[in-house]
């Protein structure tokens, strides 16, 4: 079995944990260029407010001014991720795999297949149902319903077959931040938390653990926590 170290930085503001992605992308990109095969990395965080753009992104998503950003104490990045803007913030569970697919021996649909099948399953486990929606990016609650709502969001980079960037899962999110953009550009759809779903608070700990654990079974890695 493969292994990966484990990365749980708690929370930390959004252009360090950019820049540990980073180092840590461009060293494994730099040993494969080598003949070499560079480690595995899961890193787990949870972010002060932010909003980030992706490289399709439509910056008319962002409904706030920079004077409203700067008196709410939101940052903005615009990132290398694919996709539009999201948000993140307190009580959402942040994912980023640096992992070399091509030592996993699968492709980036596959990965990002099994990136979402870690989410479901998580979710499963504490007793939510949730699904993907064929056109539309994350998972989804409620598919087919007049009320499908996102509930997790997912945005990779994969260059020479190493990923970067990640998941996002709403745990305690404070939900009314996304008011302030069009999340991933859809208009028409709510945004929802697994706080907002079970009526009650979660512990970030357990959610972090059973996440840790469907990354460990479905990507076939042990975890080593550094």
């Amino acid at each position: 079995m493969a292994e990966a170290y484990l990365h749980d930085l708690g929370n930390i503001d959004y252009g360090s944990a950019w820049q540990m992605q980073k180092e840590l992308f461009h060293q494994s990109i730099d040993e494969k260029l080598e003949g070499g095969f560079p480690d595995h990395h899961l890193i787990l965080c949870e972010h002060p407010h932010v909003y980030t753009l992706g490289k399709s992104a439509n910056q008319s998503n962002l409904l706030l001014s920079e004077a409203e950003l700067k008196s709410k104490d939101i940052d903005v990045f615009d990132i290398e991720r694919g996709g539009d803007i999201t948000y993140h913030g307190p009580g959402q569970l942040v994912a980023y795999p640096i992992f070399d697919l091509e030592a996993m021996q699968i492709g980036v649909k596959k990965f990002v297949f099994n990136v979402e099948e870690c989410i479901i399953n998580t979710l499963k486990y504490f007793g939510i149902d949730s699904e993907r929606i064929d056109g539309r990016i994350g998972i989804w609650i409620g598919k087919d319903s007049t009320n499908e709502r996102k509930i997790a969001a997912i945005g990779i980079k994969v260059s020479r077959h190493i990923t970067m960037h990640g998941l996002a899962l709403n745990v305690n999110t404070d939900l009314s931040l996304f008011n302030n953009i069009i999340p991933c550009g859809i208009q028409d759809k709510a945004v929802c938390s697994m706080e907002s779903e079970l009526g009650r608070n979660l512990e970030m700990s357990d959610v972090k653990q059973v996440l840790i654990d469907q990354f460990s079974t479905i990507f076939e890695i042990k975890m080593n926590s550094i």
